[in-house]
């Protein structure tokens, strides 16, 4: 086993021990207890370490990317609900803020590479200050970049806020690799065809065609209209239906999409990192 997934959501824990299963992402076990109860002897012997690991899908960006199970890596999207704007914007002083814990994990294990997501904007940038501070402390150069899900053309907007952290001595210059990791996310990346199929990786525009057809080469081209009550227009996927009947657990799997990351965007950022560093 090389992966450790911690997730205290029922419906996640369920989605994560099958996606396992299923080899859809690394093999490993899931630890369903909160971050705060974990400790740095329980991670020892794992690989990668992936945090308020949802549904699995940085594991599943990571293979995306080309980053083979055995490389590590330590991951961690922390609660958004402190600092987003739909929440009650109590931010640090939310229980739900863990960084700290996230945080102790790390300094207490040392991780070759850390990266993770928070919301954008003002609110995320301010997570972030904190973040970068607590990380340079323990010698970590970091940088992180705000970036929508349709700059690599996910069918959602869904502005996020992604970083990635190197610890000292495992990369050479290490600010200028995660600086240039962050100037070659926001500049776009244009691999070649070779290159990523040397990976073992997936385009983006490869899961389009496969999940879309192909069309005119991308998501939005065949999008349907439909008018709001809040009077606004927005598009949809051709002839889904607006209303789910019948799906086991639906409410559940909403909740764990709505808080997922984008595989799509998030293998783009650790792909532009690979770029960068040996």
């Amino acid at each position: 086993m090389t992966a450790y997934y911690n997730e205290i959501d029922p419906a996640a824990v369920a989605m994560l021990e099958q996606l396992i299963a299923d080899g859809v992402i690394a093999p490993g076990v899931v630890d369903n207890r909160s971050i705060k109860d974990v400790q740095p002897n329980d991670l020892s012997g794992f690989t990668q370490c992936h945090f308020f690991a949802g549904g699995g899908l940085w594991s599943v960006a990571a293979r995306m990317a080309g980053w083979p199970d055995h490389r590590p890596i330590w991951t961690g999207s922390c609660p958004c609900q402190p600092f987003s704007a739909a929440g009650k914007g109590l931010g640090k002083d939310d229980p739900r803020h863990l960084w700290p814990d996230f945080h102790r994990l790390i300094r207490a294990s040392r991780p070759a590479v850390v990266m993770g997501e928070q919301v954008a904007g003002a609110r995320g940038y301010d997570w972030f200050d904190g973040v970068r501070s607590d990380l340079a402390k323990e010698s970590y150069a970091s940088r992180g970049i705000d970036i929508p899900a349709c700059s690599v053309d996910a069918p959602h907007q869904r502005n996020r806020l992604y970083w990635i952290a190197t610890a000292p001595g495992v990369l050479p210059d290490t600010e200028h690799t995660v600086g240039r990791a962050h100037d070659d996310i926001r500049g776009g990346r244009h691999s070649t065809e070779e290159e990523r199929q040397g990976q073992g990786a997936t385009q983006p525009g490869e899961l389009h065609q496969a999940s879309h057809g192909g069309h005119n080469g991308s998501w939005w081209a065949d999008a349907e209209w439909i008018d709001c009550h809040d009077g606004k227009g927005r598009r949809t996927k051709p002839g889904l239906p607006l209303l789910v009947d019948g799906v086991p657990g639906r409410v559940d799997l909403w909740r764990v999409g709505g808080n997922a990351i984008v595989p799509i965007l998030a293998a783009e950022v650790i792909g532009a990192f690979m770029e960068v560093s040996p």
